[in-house]
């Protein structure tokens, strides 16, 4: 049976964590890194984060924040932002 999937989206504006209504009167809420351990803890499925500036601001996003934010993730499908040596007699394909 399929359950439904929990994934929330994160917006950023000026490096923090906002809450918008139809992206309008963006409103601080708190540090984006810790929202995602909050959702790690939840157990959420995927999480969307969105630069809000950069298009308005006619830059490229913030690469080193969303590898910061991915570093923090984890999933139970037992798979991690770092590549795994396969172990001897392990398959490495």
């Amino acid at each position: 049976m399929l359950r439904p999937r929990l994934i929330p989206c994160l917006l950023v504006q000026n490096g923090g964590l906002v809450k918008t209504v139809q992206f309008a009167d963006p409103k601080y809420v708190g540090d984006p890194i810790n929202a995602v351990r909050i959702f790690n803890e939840k157990e959420v499925d995927e999480l969307i984060v969105l630069d809000i500036d950069a298009t308005a601001q006619g830059r490229e996003p913030d690469y080193n924040r969303i590898r910061n934010l991915a570093a923090e993730c984890r999933t139970s499908w037992g798979f991690s932002s770092t590549p795994r040596r396969a172990t001897p007699g392990e398959s490495s394909s």
